[in-house]
């Protein structure tokens, strides 16, 4: 079993930055692939970045390439998701998973085991 816990959600002007990041606990976090997705009122949850399981590999929607960042530290047992430039269009749910598929970026949401809770990110214009 991990437990993921999203923290670092809340209100950002549209243009601004924000950090959001998950911390896994359980089985050993570098097993695992690491994904973000969100889910906006009334929309399907979608795909935004995913690591693989060393940090070697990374995946990005193409709403978000060239204005998110996923990163991860092993060490404690975290990834984040660094946002800037943010939209409007980017409220969100933003929730963590973990996937057994560590060597790759998983996009579709079916191919992770364990999730978080989510974490609120509002962008106001």
């Amino acid at each position: 079993q991990v437990q993921l816990v999203e923290s670092g959600g809340g209100l950002v002007q549209a243009g601004g930055s924000l950090r959001v990041s998950c911390a896994a606990s359980g089985r050993s976090f570098s097993s695992y692939a690491m994904g973000w997705f969100r889910q906006a009122p009334g929309k399907e949850r979608e795909f935004v970045a995913a690591i693989s399981y060393n940090g070697g590999t990374t995946s990005y929607a193409d709403s978000v390439k060239g204005r998110f960042i996923v990163s991860r530290d092993n060490t404690k047992n975290t990834v984040y998701l660094q946002m800037h430039i943010l939209k409007p269009e980017d409220t969100a749910v933003y929730s963590c998973g973990a996937s057994g598929r560590y060597y790759y970026t998983p996009r579709d949401a079916g191919e992770y085991d364990y999730w978080g809770q989510g974490t609120q990110v509002t962008v106001s214009s």
